[in-house]
C-alpha cells in the first residue's frame, strides 16, 4: 500500500503504531533508548523550559538519535559537542521563538549557524518544540512524498518537504477526528512505513 496516497486513517495510525517496533527492527544498538529519550522526555524538558531552548548535551544527543536511525558521521558529532553551552541555548532559544512566526525558514537557519547542524539535525530540534511545523527531515519520508525530486539535504528542500507534510497533515485532520496529526507524525509513519534503513538493506 502507498501510505501517501491513502486517506485511510487506520492505515496511517497503524504505521505509526508500529514506529517503535521499526526502530528496535534496525538492530542498532541504543536505537530503542534513544529513540525513546527523543520521543518522551525531550519535548517535555523543552516545553517546561520559559523561554524554550535546548542545551548543548541535548543537541548532541538529538544529533546521536538522528545518525543512529539513519547514516553515522562521527564528524558531525564532535562539530556539533565543539558548540560551547551559551551559544546553544542563545541561537536555540531564538529558533524556538521565530518557529511561531511567519517564515518557516527562519528557524532551521538559525540553528544551522551551529557548527555541525544541517537542516535534518535542525529539524530533528524544531520537531520536538513545534512537531506541527516542523517534521523531522528523512530521506526515506522524502523518497515517499510525490514531487520532492532526488533527496538533497539542502535548506531549500527541507522546507519543501516540511510544505508536503503539513499540508497532508491539514488534509488527514478533515477526515480523521480521532486524533490531530502534525507534519512530524506523519513523517515517523512514513518512516515506519519504509521500514527504515534496515529494510533497505534487506531488498538491495
Amino acid at each position: 500500500m502507498n501510505l501517501w496516497r491513502t486517506n485511510a486513517c487506520d492505515a496511517w495510525q497503524a504505521a505509526l503504531d508500529q514506529y517503535a517496533d521499526t526502530v528496535r527492527a534496525q538492530q542498532v544498538n541504543g536505537l530503542a533508548e534513544i529513540d525513546a529519550w527523543y520521543r518522551e522526555e525531550l519535548p517535555a524538558r523543552i516545553a517546561a523550559r520559559r523561554p524554550a531552548y535546548v542545551t548543548l548535551a541535548e543537541l548532541e544527543r538529538t544529533t546521536v538519535w538522528k545518525m543512529k536511525r539513519g547514516v553515522w558521521r562521527e564528524r558531525n558529532r564532535l562539530l556539533v559537542r565543539g558548540n560551547t553551552s551559551a551559544k546553544v541555548r542563545q541561537v536555540s532559544t531564538a529558533a524556538f521563538a521565530a518557529a511561531r512566526q511567519a517564515d518557516p525558514r527562519k528557524p532551521v537557519d538559525l540553528l544551522s549557524t551551529l557548527a555541525g547542524v544541517g537542516p535534518a539535525t535542525a529539524s530533528a530540534a524544531l520537531a520536538c518544540y513545534a512537531p506541527a511545523l516542523y517534521p523531522f527531515f528523512d530521506e526515506l519520508v522524502a523518497a515517499q512524498i510525490p514531487g520532492l525530486g532526488k533527496v538533497a539535504f539542502t535548506a531549500a528542500y527541507y522546507q519543501r518537504y516540511a510544505a508536503a507534510l503539513r499540508q497532508r497533515a491539514a488534509q488527514l485532520n478533515d477526515r480523521c477526528t480521532q486524533r490531530e496529526w502534525t507534519a512530524h507524525d506523519l513523517s515517523q509513519a512514513l518512516w515506519a512505513a519504509s521500514g527504515g534503513k534496515e529494510a533497505q538493506r534487506s531488498r538491495s
